[in-house]
C-alpha cells in the first residue's frame, strides 16, 4: 500500500474530511488533495505532523511494504471521542471571557503591589509627626488599609477563577476543536498582535522608569518622609507597568489554550497532570512571607519598618521561580 492510499485511510478512520485534515496541518485542502492523489508527497516534518496525529510510525506512512500498522496505534472512535470537543460558539465566549478576566486579572494584581503604599505613608508621616496620630495609630490604619486592599484583590480573583472555572479543562485535557475554530482563533490572535506587544513594550519600559521618583528622592532628601514617598511612588508606578504586563500575557494565553500552543501544548498538560498533586510553591511562598511581616510587626512593634520584607520579598520571588524551574524541570509547579 502506498503512502496516499495509507492517508486516505487513516483519514477517513478517524472521521476527517480533507478540509480538517489541511487545518490541522497549517496547508490548503489542494494539498491534502494532492497526497492522497499520489501527485505529491509531503516534505519530512509533515510526514512527522502526519504520524503524530494519527498517532502511527513515520515507517509505516513511508514504507510501502508495510500494509498493516503493527502496533495498532492508529487513532480509533474510542480515542476520537475521549477529546472533549471545542465548539466556535463556545471558542468565542471563551476568548471574551478571558479578555475581560485578563483586564480584571491584571487590576487586582495591581492593588496587591500598591496596597502597601497607605501602610508605608501612614508610618513614616505618624514617626514623623506630620499626622494628628501616634506612630502606633498610624500603623494599625495603614495594616486595615492594607488588608482591605488584599481583601478586595482576592475577592476580584475569585470572581475571575469562578467565571473561567467551566473553562479549566482547555488548561488540563487535551482538545479537539469543531471545523474552522484554529483559523478564527489565530486570526484574532494575528490581530491582537499589536496590542499585545504594545502593551508588553509599556509594562516593561514603565517598570524600568518606576525606580526614578526612588532615586530622585534619595537625591533630593534624606528625609525619611521624602524617601517613603519616593519608594510609594515607585512602586505605584511599578504596578502600573505590572498591569500592561499581566493583562497582555493572559488575553495571548487565552489563544494558546484554544491552539494547544506554549505551555498549554499536549505534552505539557500531561506533565501538568503528573505533578498535580504538588503543593504550589507560589503559595507557600506568599503565606510564610504574609507571616513572617505580620510576625515581625506584631512582635517587634516596628510597623514603620517591617515593609522591607515584602520589598524584599517580592524581588526574591523571581529567584525562587528560576530555581524551581532549575530544580524541577518541567514538572517544577509553581
Amino acid at each position: 500500500m502506498i503512502f496516499a492510499d495509507k492517508l486516505v485511510d487513516l483519514r477517513k478512520k478517524n472521521g476527517m474530511s480533507q478540509e480538517e485534515l489541511a487545518e490541522k496541518m497549517n496547508v490548503s485542502r489542494q494539498s491534502v488533495s494532492k497526497w492522497e492523489g499520489a501527485q505529491s508527497v509531503p516534505d519530512l516534518n509533515r510526514i512527522l505532523a502526519l504520524s503524530r496525529i494519527f498517532s502511527v510510525t513515520t515507517d509505516y506512512l513511508l514504507n510501502d511494504e508495510i500494509e498493516v500498522c503493527a502496533d495498532a496505534s492508529v487513532i480509533g472512535d474510542d480515542d476520537e471521542k475521549s477529546l472533549r470537543k471545542v465548539t466556535m460558539e463556545e471558542a468565542s465566549v471563551f476568548l471574551k471571557i478571558n479578555e475581560k478576566n485578563a483586564r480584571r486579572t491584571a487590576f487586582a494584581v495591581f492593588l496587591c503591589i500598591v496596597s502597601v503604599i497607605p501602610l508605608l505613608l501612614l508610618g513614616v508621616a505618624g514617626e514623623s509627626g506630620r499626622f494628628p496620630l501616634s506612630e502606633d495609630s498610624a500603623g494599625v490604619i495603614g495594616l486595615i488599609i492594607l488588608l482591605l486592599i488584599v481583601a478586595a484583590s482576592v475577592g476580584i480573583f475569585m470572581i475571575s477563577d469562578s467565571e473561567m472555572n467551566p473553562y479549566k479543562y482547555l488548561e488540563e485535557e487535551s482538545i479537539d476543536t469543531e471545523y474552522g475554530v484554529s483559523g478564527m482563533v489565530r486570526e484574532k490572535r494575528k490581530n491582537h498582535g499589536f496590542s499585545y506587544m504594545r502593551n508588553k513594550i509599556m509594562g516593561s519600559i514603565i517598570c524600568i522608569i518606576s525606580v526614578i521618583p526612588m532615586i530622585g528622592s534619595v537625591l533630593i532628601s534624606e528625609s525619611d518622609f521624602v524617601c517613603t514617598v519616593g519608594l510609594c511612588i515607585m512602586l505605584f508606578v511599578c504596578g502600573l507597568g505590572v498591569y500592561f504586563l499581566v493583562m497582555a500575557e493572559n488575553i495571548n494565553e487565552g489563544f494558546d489554550k484554544l491552539l494547544e500552543d506554549g505551555k498549554y501544548s499536549k505534552e505539557n498538560k500531561s506533565v501538568k497532570k503528573e505533578c498535580a498533586s504538588r503543593p504550589s510553591i507560589g503559595k507557600i511562598y506568599w503565606l510564610i512571607l504574609a507571616a513572617l511581616f505580620l510576625a515581625v510587626g506584631f512582635i517587634a512593634d516596628d510597623w514603620g519598618h517591617n515593609w522591607i520584607i515584602l520589598v524584599i520579598g517580592a524581588v526574591l520571588y523571581g529567584v525562587v521561580v528560576e530555581f524551581s524551574k532549575f530544580s524541577g524541570g518541567k514538572s517544577g509547579k509553581l
